[in-house]
């Protein structure tokens, strides 16, 4: 069987195969992280079951933000990021996974939100205080969060930058972060789960349907690409799976049709949101309405003054 040497760890990797899904890469600095962040989470859980017995958290949010974080370790330190520095295309699907699954699970988790509940006395002031800030009001924009998805996806795939992160592992961490961050931004709007500006269903219908061709774009610059556009692959002589221009196309393609199918996933439980949402408020209007009649029935009728 012929190996690999990974240029940037000196482990052998196998060619991947179903032989090598237990493949792992632990590193200290990500899982260190994401273990705080789980314990700080469940804190915050049980201080608000404490707080205010009577309206705890939500299981549903406490299950979502346990599953981004087992989202990230496996996109990050098993398989997924064994190959990572390997394939092009296992690239590209730890990038969705952290970016589209892992950031709107966390979302949906609500950390911003936990916190606020969870303080009390001067913590509870400086996490105010903090939300009301311009920074916070500022990436808290729905528009300033697309903006930020809109810009990091090519960049992080179209440029030098992706090259530098192969070469670097530190900076490749912090790739991991930022992918984290801007798609945690990304989501909130859609999600509208947290203090900050609340986007009407239709508008958030047309933000996930404005994000879909930035995917689109990306995917398909390296669909199409004719040449091995980084040079880091050159140095790893792999002599295994795909060759280097056929990886790039898979990766783009992976970046075209799963990113946009997982942005299209995520308009049907809007759609159903919005259905609900038009609802409520035509039997709020209709109640409103009702609520009027009784001050007209003691008039006249209509018919008698004809």
């Amino acid at each position: 069987m012929t190996f690999l040497l990974h240029p940037s760890s000196g482990a052998q990797l196998p060619p991947l195969s179903l032989h090598s899904l237990g493949r792992t890469d632990i590193e200290w600095v990500p899982t260190l992280l994401i273990v705080v962040a789980l314990v700080l989470y469940l804190w915050g859980v049980v201080r608000v079951r404490r707080l205010s017995p009577r309206h705890p958290w939500k299981t549903w949010r406490t299950l979502s933000f346990v599953g981004g974080l087992a989202v990230t370790f496996v996109s990050v330190e098993l398989v997924v990021g064994a190959y990572d520095d390997v394939l092009f295309y296992d690239h590209m699907i730890q990038h969705l996974l952290l970016i589209m699954l892992a950031a709107g699970l966390f979302a949906l988790g609500s950390p911003i939100y936990l916190c606020w509940r969870a303080t009390t006395g001067r913590a509870h002031e400086l996490v105010t205080k903090a939300l009301r800030s311009a920074p916070a009001r500022f990436f808290g924009n729905p528009l300033v969060a697309f903006l930020l998805y809109a810009v990091v996806i090519p960049i992080a795939h179209l440029t030098t930058f992706y090259n530098y992160t192969l070469e670097n592992e530190q900076v490749h961490d912090l790739e991991h972060l930022l992918f984290l961050v801007v798609g945690y931004l990304f989501w909130r709007p859609v999600v509208g789960y947290e203090p900050g500006p609340k986007l009407h269903p239709a508008m958030r219908m047309v933000y996930l349907a404005a994000a879909v061709p930035v995917d689109t774009f990306t995917g398909l610059a390296l669909a199409s690409s004719r040449y091995e556009p980084f040079s880091y692959y050159f140095t790893i002589h792999r002599s295994w799976g795909p060759s280097l221009v056929a990886d790039i196309h898979a990766g783009g393609v992976i970046m075209w049709v799963l990113g946009d199918t997982l942005m299209l996933l995520a308009m049907v439980p809007v759609a159903i949101y919005w259905l609900h949402y038009e609802e409520r408020r035509a039997v709020r209007v209709d109640r409103e309405l009702d609520a009027m009649l009784p001050a007209n029935r003691g008039g006249p009728d209509l018919g008698e003054l004809a």
